[in-house]
């Protein structure tokens, strides 16, 4: 067996979205800031996230963590998030994946009945809070970093629907959030390809159309991901939300092209653009929980805590909480023989 490099990995998910995090086997990364970790590996060692995200290894749906030492002191570790098609600066979901891991493995010392720790994101730093008993992890809260819409109720022209009325904001990531209805759609399982198409059309337009840059950091742009929102199905949700993770492909001529999955889960930023937008039409008051269901019928928590200002943009303090379970452990190897070392897509997933 010729093996040039082994990464070990636990696999999770956080109310049903994938996210596998690296434990062990990753080079030196160097860097001032966990940001400065994540373009550096963007830049140098892109191969690691499509030998763990794309197949054989992985799969459309996954996402992937890599812990790293924190640089800020107040840490207690870092991670660096890969998506199929970028290195989002945060999500939910995959913190509460991270988190999962690094208290149930025993990377973080576990305290029961409740455990706080601080991560260092590439969006900076997130303070956690686990409720855990017999060494399992039941709930993970954490404070995000602020949220606040850039624009409301925004015309858009999307190639092969016409115009919608969307709304662009940030809640880790810059989404681009419509509702559903105006497009004839339901958020169901049964739905999810035409949810796709959709978004990812909507996603192209609106980084035509609606370009956007965080104003902290000129490095972020998107819009890079969209939310198609919907009422709640559950008695005990507020709404219902739909994200896609996109493959990074559309082409203008085909709009209807498949070009991207579901997240599983409600989507821990989408949660958080979401309920910035709320809070920005005077819909959604500081201290009131707000469950958001996504497509499978989970949900995430989510609370504005209190209210800040972000470059010109009156922002939230947005706390989310959910719940990881661990699915697996496994050791990645990389034949250097191996034709698929950095993995490889098929267009009957993709289009």
């Amino acid at each position: 067996m010729r093996i040039s490099s082994v990464i070990t990995a636990v696999d999770a998910h956080a109310e049903g979205e994938p996210g596998r995090v690296i434990t062990a086997g990753l080079p030196h990364i160097p860097g001032a800031s966990v940001y400065e970790k994540m373009r550096w590996l963007e830049e140098h060692r892109d191969d690691i996230r499509l030998a763990m995200l794309r197949e054989p290894r992985g799969y459309p749906a996954l996402c992937c963590n890599a812990i790293v030492p924190p640089c800020d002191p107040q840490a207690d570790a870092g991670f660096i998030i890969m998506e199929q098609t970028e290195y989002p600066p945060m999500s939910g979901s995959n913190t509460i994946c991270t988190v999962t891991v690094l208290l149930e493995t025993g990377l973080v010392p576990m305290v029961e009945p409740v455990t706080e720790l601080t991560l260092e994101t590439p969006a900076g730093l997130i303070r956690v809070r686990a409720e855990c008993r017999n060494g399992k992890v039941n709930r993970v809260k954490f404070r995000n970093v602020p949220g606040f819409a850039v624009r409301l109720d925004t015309p858009l022209e999307v190639p092969g629907y016409g115009t919608a009325k969307v709304d662009i904001a940030w809640g880790g990531m810059f989404f681009v959030i419509a509702e559903a209805a105006q497009f004839g759609i339901a958020i169901e399982p049964d739905t999810g390809g035409d949810m796709v198409r959709l978004s990812e059309a909507l996603r192209h337009a609106a980084v035509e159309q609606l370009p956007v840059i965080h104003p902290e950091n000129p490095g972020i742009t998107g819009p890079t991901i969209a939310q198609l929102t919907g009422p709640a199905t559950r008695t005990d949700a507020h709404g219902k939300s739909a994200v896609t993770v996109s493959s990074g492909v559309f082409d203008p001529a085909k709009p209807h092209a498949l070009t991207g999955v579901l997240d599983r889960s409600p989507c821990g930023t989408g949660t958080c653009a979401k309920m910035a937008c709320l809070h920005a039409r005077g819909l959604l008051a500081p201290g009131v929980d707000y469950v958001n269901e996504g497509p499978m019928g989970t949900t995430f928590t989510g609370r504005i805590e209190g209210t800040t200002q972000v470059g010109p943009y009156q922002a939230i303090l947005p706390t989310l909480s959910g719940q990881g379970w661990i699915t697996g452990m496994a050791n990645y190897m990389i034949d250097p023989s191996d034709p698929f070392a950095q993995g490889f897509t098929v267009s009957d997933l993709w289009g």
